[in-house]
């Protein structure tokens, strides 16, 4: 190996750096405390004026190409099916449960309520139609919008605070206005603008602040540092209460800081053990209780907008429940007895009570459905009886299922053998060994409601208490049954099995209620139940009271938080237009947003700044890579100020696109494109970083540093590819007219998904209103151009058509019935054969052509070919059972997604769909 020796250490640049306030500091001079070798003051509040201009200028253009037919498309687009909803559900207050932190939800919706918005449009569907119900949707849009014009300036000043020159800032500000993925996501009532947009302040204010951190302790603890110090902590606290994508940057800024803390104990000259606690204390402040208490008040303000029950409370536990306005339950007694009339509720799922309504299973047994049901009912309401019936005075026995109320109270106790009497529909809770009807599995016990008013039942109905003593509360709570505080199992006498629900919801056969099975071994926490409300004759006014403990503030806030984690990490279900990390870095796939009227709206980037990006971040690793090597091979490259600043402010940058790409990987859980969009930030910094270093500051045989022009070329050239390529794809951004042939021109990888069919073959074809092929849905009117009414096509444009007075596409409702050969039946055969059969059904959809008088206008086409699928509404194309009438995506790859792709193929079709992240959890309350 060869020495460590210094003449084959590279030479040195001697080189004078100047401040962007003109103060000229030589970066030669090494420094003898913590500060770093080659760092100027770096202030942007003492920008010159020619900057502040230029920012100016490009806050400017970034704002026109974000705002440009911002009110275009006027329905609902992919993810403001849910983050709308949510605002409706704020304005409302109504509880729901979203994955996500409430800041961006909270600032949508104040956007809205103050445009005027009411609440009551839902979003519920893509597509859906604002103009009619008078949304103010583009209030609502241009929050996101406007914070997608604030990254600009974020961009510019942290490349300036981080050194790179104007022009560099400039590069990295307009790769910013012109990608467009994020002017797509910034257009729109999501949540990643406000994301990426509190990222960036993080990462300006953190680089702020590590700029007067390196100049050493002249500027440690001044009014500046405590600033840049403090921003960096709320920067942190929004981010993290966007999206927990946040704890990214909270871990990007946390290991910066400890290898700041570990600079300090080197410096046993300038810094003693009391500065260097001084030091940790002031981070842990900023760094730790400022972001904590902004993400806790955050939810304060959100519990304190949802006070009413909603479709999200069914995920939450009954005592959160009660915190909501008609949730409350009054006191009720605490000793449970035989004769009482009760709600048992599930302990476990949070799906509701335990249910029964006059409605009988389809398969099985047929008997009465058993459910359960999120909401107080009247059939959720169960008598229990003892086994054996009471005996009065005499010794005779007391009949009815009343015979309880009139004898001394007989507590209900562990090992208690009981039968529970439905009190509305006078059936009895009852198993046997018959299969469910959706979890046909051998450990399943059907279970059901059973018999008739004045029956006395069977074996089938008795059931034994087992109280689980370890999740019961107080010691007489684990010994007999007490309302709330006994957590009991009800295990079935003749077969064995216990009482148990999961989150598995019945068909609409069975109103989409949670099922009910008798379970064999089943699992622990979904056989508990526990008794909610209790009535008795003989549980007077002074008889003990219970009722649910107040969790306060921390335990419903720690209890979301549980909740949103759980549900987060179970989106694991396919979804038609998710991507795997792989992918992103080299913009493999997107995401297709919304199509309507030869139009499509679809998130892709711009290659030229995406994959550049992504091969600025290569270039480091390589740079590092290479360096190590060169270091262990003897070579001092670490002694020029230059190849070391390199490596640390690059490295930084690299080091956020690590932090918020390579975790993604851990997932499980449904990802998309946008997913990668902070990593993209970073990504960008790191490019413009590279270059600055390569036009600005290297030294080398080209010497590019001392011909300025040629940086400001190469920034210029780099601007204008990039605008040329943002303008290619600007119609799948926008939403605008687009050829098929121009489509295709520009679709450089086959996965790249956005069907080219959809739209027309010539841009005069969008100047002509034609007539819609298919049947507008209801939900979803044709949206007029704006400015009034819609315009009838030229004349001359109009093909001469045998007159036809009035004629009209219908949509009407009739149900035939045939059998097996598909012969008609009449009603008198459908009559005699009720009861003996069954009959299934199946949805066609028949256009028919009537005029004025309702008469039918003979079909002339029947020759013709069916439209093509990208040609059709996507809500009327849904009516075809064979495709759900959507598109195909032009995906035919064998690479790490074609799994996905083919099943979007197969099963989608590349029909828009909003992401499962973004949905409020309610599926255990329907």
């Amino acid at each position: 190996m060869a020495p460590k020796s210094a003449s084959r250490s590279r030479s040195e640049d001697k080189q004078i750096t100047q401040t962007p306030n003109g103060t000229a500091k030589s970066a030669k001079a090494k420094p003898t405390d913590y500060s770093s070798h080659g760092v100027t003051d770096n202030d942007i509040f003492m920008l010159p004026a020619s900057d502040l201009q230029l920012l100016g200028l490009l806050t400017v253009i970034a704002a026109i190409v974000r705002l440009f037919r911002i009110y275009q498309p006027s329905s609902v687009v992919f993810d403001e099916v849910h983050f709308g909803g949510f605002a409706s559900k704020y304005i409302k207050g109504k509880f729901f449960m979203d994955v996500h932190p409430p800041l961006a939800k909270l600032l949508l919706t104040l956007a809205g309520w103050l445009a005027g918005f009411d609440g009551e449009f839902d979003f519920k569907d893509i597509g859906k139609d604002y103009l009619e119900p008078g949304v103010p949707y583009v209030a609502m849009r241009l929050l996101p919008a406007i914070m997608g014009v604030m990254t600009v300036p974020m961009i510019f000043l942290t490349l300036k605070a981080a050194g790179c020159r104007t022009m560099t800032a400039t590069l990295g500000a307009g790769m910013i206005i012109f990608e467009n993925g994020l002017l797509t996501q910034s257009r729109l009532i999501l949540l990643d603008s406000p994301l990426i947009v509190f990222t960036a302040f993080t990462a300006l204010a953190w680089t702020c602040f590590t700029n007067q951190h390196e100049q050493g302790p002249s500027k440690a603890f001044d009014p500046s540092w405590w600033f840049w110090l403090v921003a960096t902590g709320f920067g942190l606290g929004a981010t993290v209460s966007v999206k927990w994508v946040g704890l990214f940057t909270i871990a990007w800024v946390g290991s910066l800081t400890i290898v700041q803390l570990w600079v300090l104990i080197g410096d046993a000259k300038t810094v003693t053990p009391r500065l260097w606690f001084k030091h940790f204390l002031a981070r842990v402040f900023c760094l730790i209780v400022i972001p904590v208490t902004f993400y806790v008040a955050l939810f304060g303000i959100h519990f304190l907008c949802l006070v009413n029950p909603g479709d999200g409370d069914g995920f939450m536990s009954s005592e959160f429940q009660a915190t909501l306005n008609s949730k409350a339950m009054q006191d009720v007694p605490v000793d449970v007895i035989m004769g009482s009339r009760v709600s048992i509720r599930h302990h476990n799922t949070h799906g509701g009570y335990l249910h029964s309504h006059n409605h009988m299973y389809p398969t099985g047994s047929k008997q009465q459905q058993i459910t359960l049901y999120p909401h107080k009912d009247e059939n959720n309401a169960w008598l229990l009886e003892n086994q054996t019936q009471p005996l009065d005075l005499d010794g005779e026995e007391i009949k009815g299922v009343k015979a309880w109320d009139t004898i001394d109270p007989v507590p209900l106790v562990d090992g208690s053998v009981v039968r529970l009497y439905h009190v509305i529909t006078d059936r009895r809770l009852h198993s046997h060994d018959v299969r469910p009807p959706v979890s046909e599995a051998e450990w399943q016990n059907e279970v059901s409601a059973y018999g008739y008013e004045g029956f006395e039942g069977d074996a089938n109905d008795l059931f034994r208490v087992e109280i689980v003593k370890s999740m019961s509360d107080g010691a007489l709570a684990k010994e007999q049954v007490r309302t709330i505080e006994t957590k009991f199992k009800l295990v079935h006498i003749m077969t064995g099995c216990s009482l148990f629900s999961h989150k598995v919801k019945l068909p609409d056969w069975g109103f989409d209620q949670q099922e009910v099975t008798c379970a064999k071994q089943g699992t622990l926490p979904n056989s508990i139940w526990y008794v909610e409300q209790n009535e008795h004759p003989k549980l007077g006014m002074d008889a003990e009271k219970v009722n649910y403990k107040n969790p306060g503030f921390l335990g419903k806030f720690w209890e979301l938080q549980k909740v949103m984690w759980t549900t987060n990490a179970g989106l694991v279900e396919s979804h038609a237009w998710d991507s795997r990390p792989p992918s992103w870095p080299i913009l493999r796939r997107g995401i297709n947003f919304w199509g309507k009227d030869h139009r499509q709206i679809y998130l892709i980037g711009n290659p030229i700044i995406w994959w550049s990006s992504t091969i600025a971040v290569g270039i480091y690793f390589a740079f590092k890579g290479l360096s190590i090597l060169r270091w262990q091979r003897g070579y001092q490259d670490y002694d020029s100020v230059n190849f070391k600043r390199f490596d640390y402010e690059i490295g930084t940058s690299v080091l956020g696109w690590a932090f918020h790409y390579f975790p993604f990987y851990l997932m499980q859980r449904q990802l998309f494109l946008h997913h990668y969009f902070p990593a993209l930030y970073f990504a960008i910094i790191t490019m413009c970083q590279v270059y600055d270093f390569a036009a600005n500051r290297a030294g080398g045989p080209f010497r590019v540093r001392d011909t300025p022009a040629i940086g400001r070329t190469g920034v210029a050239a780099f601007l204008a590819m990039s605008i040329v390529a943002f303008t290619l794809y600007a119609p799948l951004s926008y939403g605008n007219p687009w050829t098929q042939n121009s489509c295709q021109q520009v679709k450089l990888l086959e996965t790249w998904d956005f069907d080219c069919s959809a739209f027309h073959t010539d841009f005069n074809q969008y100047d002509i209103d034609q007539p819609s092929s298919n049947i507008q849905p209801t939900d979803a009117p044709a949206v007029p151009p704006p400015g009034g009414q819609q315009q009838a096509p030229p004349a001359e444009n109009v093909t001469p058509q045998p007159a036809v007075e009035e004629a009209s596409v219908r949509r009407e409702e009739k149900v035939e019935y045939r059998d097996q050969d598909g012969n008609l039946l009449n009603e008198e055969q459908v009559a005699a054969l009720a009861g003996k059969v069954d009959f299934q059904t199946r949805y066609e959809t028949r256009t028919r052509m009537i005029d004025g008088d309702g008469n039918e206008i003979p079909d002339n086409s029947a020759g013709t070919a069916p439209p093509h699928p990208a040609d059709r509404e996507p809500e009327t194309a849904a009516d075809d059972p064979e495709n759900d009438g959507r598109e195909l995506p032009a995906t035919a790859s064998p690479e790490d997604d074609i799994a996905k792709e083919r099943s979007v193929k197969k099963n989608d079709g590349g029909k828009p769909k909003p992401a499962s992240e973004g949905s409020e959890a309610t599926s255990a309350t329907k």
